[in-house]
């Protein structure tokens, strides 16, 4: 998963400090990443995230580990260059707790979205993109007006930043659906960041549909239960008139059946 191609940008104010959180997820991939170079490589297949033993073997620890491996220095550098920039921003705005919440939801909902899409897959997918597209679509609602400079020199606000590379991830799998870089996982990071974000937005009015509907059922119920209760009073009168009239032995069995029921009923 590669964010170098085509998404070289930096924030046009004065470079952010390192915050705690940000800090020790860049210590963390950095040491992992020396540790694979050295003999981790030999076991993407149990650490990266594989659809088929995610599934078939039940080796649900993929959907954490697959975000500290990476496939090369380029990878991992702009992986923690995007992490660096726009996730100090976040943790500052949120707090560490949530901020590494998030992370680690985006990132696991990334590889979750990618093993959903392509279940039969055996290649491993590896790298912390997933999760650092969630932080692109955060950085994006949290500060849409922030400007930033891609390729150095183009302005563009955070906002269309994050349409922009939606747009390319879409495109790019549409286009070069095989060129062995993780487009579900990405795609997957902005739509897991943006839903958990706007969960609350984007649930209420269903919930409130939802809510409405019940209200709606439980009247009819009501209205169809009072309607039988007026019918059962009703057909009580009637019998009770027809006693006063003409006696209790011009009932019949039905009648008296009816009203035997309704004084256990009331018993």
């Amino acid at each position: 998963m590669n964010l170098e191609r085509g998404y070289r940008t930096y924030t046009s104010s004065v470079a952010p400090s390192t915050t705690r959180a940000v800090l020790w997820i860049i210590i963390l991939n950095v040491v992992i990443f020396i540790l694979q170079r050295v003999f981790l490589d030999r076991y993407l297949r149990v650490f990266g995230l594989v659809p088929t033993l995610f599934f078939g073997r039940a080796y649900l620890w993929q959907l954490v580990t697959y975000m500290f491996l990476h496939a090369n220095v380029l990878h991992i550098f702009f992986n923690m260059l995007f992490l660096w920039m726009m996730g100090s921003e976040l943790e500052r705005y949120w707090g560490s707790a949530e901020f590494l919440k998030f992370y680690l939801i985006t990132g696991c909902g990334a590889g979750l979205v990618n093993v959903l899409v392509q279940p039969h897959s055996s290649i491993p997918t590896i790298g912390a993109s997933g999760a650092i597209f969630g932080i692109i679509i955060a950085f994006a609602l949290a500060f849409p007006e922030r400007e930033l400079l891609l390729y150095f020199f183009i302005r563009i606000k955070a906002k269309h930043f994050a349409i922009l590379v939606g747009a390319l991830e879409l495109v790019a799998l549409l286009l070069l659906p095989n060129a062995g870089i993780a487009r579900f996982a990405h795609l997957g990071g902005l739509l897991v960041g943006y839903v958990y974000l706007k969960y609350d937005r984007l649930v209420y009015p269903l919930k409130k549909r939802v809510l409405r509907t019940q209200a709606r059922l439980a009247e009819r119920a009501e209205l169809r239960q009072e309607e039988r209760r007026d019918q059962m009073r009703g057909e009580i009168d009637r019998i009770l008139d027809k006693i006063s009239r003409e006696g209790i032995g011009s009932l019949t069995d039905r009648e008296k059946a009816f009203l035997e029921k309704q004084g256990g009923r009331k018993g």
